[in-house]
């Protein structure tokens, strides 16, 4: 198992992280599955454009507009209730296919870490399964 660390720059930010973790990826392998898995209550992960920087700002701005950050009945003392909510609605975890080593991912596609109460340092924990062939 490896474990990414991930440090964010922004309260809320989508980092694609595909590469890290085809880096993480033992070279043993050739086909499997990857489990990932994100070690927070505030920050999620995903399968997301990559390519165009305008996709990520729109899932933003929309989960912003859905889950506004202050609302009279949040009753969280620690004043991020919606990044909590939020990372519900995205996830925590995905499992994706390895093929000839690496994630096997459409061209658009990349995983991507959503922080939602940054800027942080985060984590992702990466497990590889290797499937008979």
């Amino acid at each position: 198992m490896a474990e990414l660390k991930i440090d964010t720059n922004d309260a809320n930010e989508i980092i694609d992280i595909s590469n890290r973790i085809n880096a993480a990826i033992p070279a043993s392998f050739s086909n499997g599955i990857c489990h990932l898995f994100c070690t927070h209550t505030t920050a999620a992960i995903t399968v997301t454009e990559k390519m165009d920087p305008d996709v990520k700002h729109d899932i933003i701005a929309k989960l912003d507009k859905m889950i506004p950050a202050k609302e009279p009945y949040y009753l969280h003392s620690g004043g991020n209730s919606a990044a909590h909510i939020k990372t519900i609605l995205v996830g925590s975890s995905l499992s994706i296919p390895i093929k000839n080593g690496n994630l096997e991912l459409g061209p658009w596609q990349g995983v991507c870490l959503c922080e939602f109460d940054g800027p942080r340092s985060r984590k992702v924990k990466v497990v590889c399964q290797k499937l008979e062939e």
